[in-house]
């Protein structure tokens, strides 16, 4: 092939590609912008595809609208603005003919002009990028943003808010978010088939009418659809949060929007926190006389100041190992006046809770907050419960070199046979990378261990109180507290040493990450069942005193969530039955089996 052939179709390809300058002036990336804000609706219309104006009838193909001598040039052909076409391109070719550039089609978004006119100039906090980007604005999650939405640093405590029904029996962060909040609680309604499912099954019988259920947990989209069973069962609801920074906004706001009495925000201070638990209690011509606790804060506080609310109570279901704890404390001192639910020991919680939840979210909320990598990584997990272990397999799976504590000798031997290796807090702490504490206890890691902490080095709790790191003793004159993001600190020392602490040591994941949702099905459907157990029990089967779940209620949840897998039981023949002893519907297990 002669030489002149292919600079001929080497010069017909660089035609066809020659940018065009009103392809480029109509490019959204620059649009108009006005003071007009940016409503959800524009921003799900401005996220439509680009769609080609339709040519005109009669209108030629783009490309055959350029004349032949800009077909075959001799050469390359060069460009130069033709001032005749108001800015156009003309090509020069070899031979001095001029050729006029192929005119292309205009592009134009969709309801382009409408939509991009009403962008905001005034961003407020949030920054330009966030701003019009769909993703992120339709993200309020506490998960997904760990800085708050809201325009104005007000408290939520000096605001007056009401619903679109006039109601305003409640305190959030801010109500206009509710519309995301119902996007994430429909999301987690797919994770929750049994709660679905008892809501379904029960809502004819409404087992709970009557009930006036008080509740101080997590504040998330799992806990709404929990609560909104409670209501669909025949239960009034009123809630508050029982950890200052799990709360997600506009999930809250969604559950006020709803009709549900929610005290709760991100980011409460310790006085904040004590006075949404009070506002759930005290209402007057409005008596609880069920409680659904997670960390033992609510019984604490009705127990403190309001005694006397115990004489129409009729039972307390608690979650949390702190709360469990604390229940058993009142009931051996002879002060627990109801019967109580432990619903932390049930083998539905233990078992996948606190074990298959944590696995997944410890990995979750330190990559959030720290993007640090696991591979290569010393860490050192106090505590081998089901927790610890969770943690354990997560992190080693990951590549991490991970040491244990532990203070029980058969959870210690676990750990060993596991393939961890176990140590005295004081034996690594100088080397390790990242200290996790899940033990349930107070004072797990005291100045000491940080004072000898390599720099750099990651400090966070998984644990559900915030007793178990000593962060009071950092909070002292020679130490510089610097804060990095949301949750994150850093703390100096006066040697330019610094540790990176998550969530000033309370707990990591709903802190700073979320949870998986089916998991969390599991124990918002044992709770739920705890709640119509002792709501519905006769007077005298339940004494003044803590109880386990009986096994088959556990079996009960268990089974309710094995659909999801198109899961197959195995049944038993009467002749195994009899053999084993067992009834060929359970329960399986004894009540003593954990």
């Amino acid at each position: 092939m002669s030489v002149q052939v292919v600079a001929a179709k080497m010069a017909e390809v660089e035609l066809k590609d020659v940018p065009n300058k009103e392809l480029s002036a109509v490019s959204p990336v620059a649009p108009k912008s006005d003071e007009k804000g940016l409503s959800n609706t524009d921003l799900n219309a401005s996220a439509t595809s680009p769609t080609v104006e339709p040519a005109v009838k009669g209108d030629p193909s783009p490309l055959s609208s350029a004349p032949n001598t800009a077909k075959i040039p001799q050469a390359s052909a060069m460009k130069r603005p033709d001032p005749q076409q108001n800015g156009g391109e003309a090509f020069v070719n070899r031979d001095g003919t001029v050729a006029e550039a192929p005119r292309m089609k205009k592009i134009q978004f969709a309801d382009q002009k409408q939509e991009f006119n009403k962008r905001p100039t005034k961003i407020g906090r949030r920054s330009l990028s966030r701003s019009i980007s769909q993703s992120s604005t339709d993200s309020y999650s506490s998960a997904a943003s760990y800085t708050d939405s809201s325009d104005d640093e007000t408290s939520p405590r000096d605001k007056q808010q009401k619903n679109s029904k006039g109601n305003g029996d409640f305190c959030i962060k801010n109500i206009k978010q509710a519309d995301f909040g119902r996007r994430e609680i429909e999301i987690a309604e797919q994770e929750m088939p049994a709660l679905m499912a008892l809501r379904k099954r029960a809502q004819g019988e409404k087992p709970l009418a009557g009930a006036k259920v008080v509740g101080c947990t997590h504040i998330t989209a799992q806990t709404a659809v929990l609560m909104e069973t409670l209501s669909a069962l025949g239960a009034q609801c009123r809630w508050a949060a029982c950890n200052i920074y799990s709360t997600q906004n506009e999930v809250a706001a969604a559950l006020a929007e709803g009709g549900f009495s929610v005290f709760a925000w991100k980011g409460e201070s310790e006085d904040d926190f004590w006075w949404c638990i009070d506002r759930c209690v005290n209402l007057e011509g409005w008596q609880p006389n069920m409680i659904l606790d997670d960390g033992g804060d609510l019984t604490h506080w009705i127990y403190k100041k309001y005694p006397n609310m115990f004489k129409k109570i009729k039972g307390i279901v608690e979650e949390s190992v702190t709360g469990v704890h604390r229940l058993y404390q009142l009931s051996k001192a002879g002060k627990l006046c109801v019967p109580a639910m432990n619903v932390n020991d049930s083998v539905t919680k233990q078992k996948f809770d606190n074990l298959y939840c944590c696995r997944e979210s410890i990995l979750d909320g330190l990559k959030r907050t720290t993007d640090v990598m696991f591979g290569g990584k010393q860490v050192v997990v106090c505590g081998y419960g089901e927790v610890g272990k969770g943690c354990c397999a997560a992190l080693k799976a990951m590549g991490s070199i991970v040491y244990v504590t532990e203070i029980d000798p058969i959870c210690a031997l676990q750990a060993c046979m596991d393939g961890f290796r176990l140590v005295k807090l004081n034996e690594v702490i100088r080397q390790v990378d990242i200290v996790i504490t899940c033990t349930g206890n107070k004072n797990v890691v005291v100045r000491e261990n940080l004072d000898r902490m390599k720099n750099g080095c990651i400090v966070c709790n998984m644990g559900h109180s915030n007793t178990e790191i000593d962060v009071a003793s950092l909070r002292t004159p020679e130490l510089t507290w610097e804060r990095v993001r949301s949750q994150v600190d850093h703390v100096i020392w006066p040697d330019g040493k610094r540790i990176v602490l998550l969530a000033e040591g309370r707990l990591l994941n709903l802190s700073c990450s979320t949870v998986p949702t089916f998991v969390l099905s599991i124990t918002a459907t044992t709770q739920a069942l705890a709640l119509i157990e002792l709501y519905n029990a006769p007077e005298g089967r339940y004494k003044q005193d803590v109880y386990l779940l009986p096994k088959k209620m556990d079996e009960y949840v268990a089974s309710l969530h094995l659909p999801t897998f198109d899961a197959h039981l195995t049944e038993l023949t009467d002749e195994q039955a009899k053999y084993l002893g067992l009834n060929k519907n359970g329960p399986f297990k004894p009540n003593y089996y954990r």
